[in-house]
């Protein structure tokens, strides 16, 4: 299953044109069918939205404010470390905040939020204003093609570096939405704008202005803070820590390369990485395949190396990367930041985060 996901991913991020000469015969042959497969997933998509439309399907409203952090694409569009950027915002903490999504919950359990799936989100919305007291908003974690609530304010993660593949729609192409989608956002945030090309910037910028050409545009970057020791998150070393060491980079995350540049800037002596699809859970025999890399890497270098984790993939199984003893485990802790590009800066985002939320509690106090 992984081999075949990592083979798919491949063709969906493969220009049309480049696919005879960079795609193997398998990858060619699995083309016609990823091709009529999404095509029945296109034609799902539109009758979705035609019975929103005609109001046989119809959305809820929470009373009170929703904001929805989302993308169109599969993994490593930043749609997590958004969602925490928002919640410790500092016009937020009063708040009875809460996140809500279907995955990666354990992630926020550092975070003073309650996690709740949506259909117990949902059922707030037809509950009594009592129920709803205890929300003081909320912030949706990959909500936007949860068509089934209605959002007040509605952000959409682009990954900088491959932002829209092939353009085709699953499983052909990664996207899940078509881009006109796009249309629906209020404010679009270009992630990993420090590790993308200018011309790819410029690129995706003019795509998102040919589809709406007011809207607001801003650009992130994860930026690493400190690494902890596995097992002690209490223990929090400097990032100069692996500095010259020999260092094995272990993700199960939507953008691997990403963590892994960033932990090159760092400078260690080399810099290995081993990938797992995303929302992998570790088991035992992935903890004896990273033993074998981390053992060839000791007899290559003469030392013994460290592995990486990043927080996502810690919280997700933090007992079982004991079996990795006695190699060092480290975990990355990083937090996204609003990089400062053509006149958007971070307090620009936040004013306007700031007025939509206003207007909406003002609106909301009124009834």
């Amino acid at each position: 299953m992984e081999k075949l996901r990592r083979l798919v991913n491949q063709i969906a991020y493969t220009p049309i044109s480049e696919r005879h000469s960079n795609l193997s015969h398998l990858q060619l042959s699995l083309i016609p069918l990823l091709s009529f497969s999404s095509f029945l997933y296109k034609l799902a998509l539109f009758l979705r939205y035609r019975l929103y439309h005609l109001g046989l399907l119809r959305q809820h409203r929470l009373q009170v404010p929703v904001i929805s952090v989302g993308n169109l694409t599969w993994g490593g569009n930043g749609k997590t470390p958004m969602v925490e950027f928002i919640a410790r915002w500092d016009m937020l903490a009063g708040m009875k905040l809460k996140c809500f999504r279907g995955i990666f919950w354990a992630h926020l359990q550092r975070l003073v939020w309650v996690q709740i799936e949506l259909p117990l989100l949902l059922h707030f919305s037809k509950g009594s204003l009592s129920e709803l007291d205890k929300l003081g908003a909320a912030i949706l974690d990959d909500g936007m093609q949860h068509l089934s609530l209605f959002r007040d304010l509605e952000i959409v993660m682009v990954n900088g570096m491959i932002p829209w593949g092939n353009q085709k729609l699953l499983p052909l192409g990664p996207l899940r939405e078509p881009l006109n989608a796009l249309c629906r956002a209020d404010v679009v945030v270009v992630h990993h704008a420090d590790l993308a090309s200018d011309k790819n910037l410029h690129a995706i910028e003019s795509m998102l202005r040919k589809l709406k050409e007011s809207l607001p545009i801003f650009f992130s970057r994860m930026a690493p803070s400190y690494f902890f020791k596995a097992g002690d998150t209490s223990c929090q070393l400097p990032l100069g820590t692996v500095y010259n060491m020999v260092v094995l980079c272990v993700s199960a995350i939507g953008f691997a390369n990403a963590f892994v540049q960033g932990i090159e800037k760092i400078e260690p002596l080399h810099a290995d990485q081993l990938d797992f699809s995303d929302h992998h859970l570790f088991q035992i025999k992935d903890m004896e395949t990273i033993n074998d890399r981390l053992q060839k890497l000791q007899a290559m270098f003469g030392s013994k190396p460290i592995v990486i984790f990043t927080e996502k993939d810690y919280d997700r199984e933090p007992e079982i990367l004991k079996h990795l003893d006695p190699f060092d485990v480290l975990v990355l802790c990083s937090e996204l930041q609003i990089v400062p590009k053509k006149g958007h800066t971070e307090d620009s985002y936040k004013i306007l985060l700031r007025q939509i939320m206003e207007s909406k509690l003002i609106g909301i106090n009124k009834c």
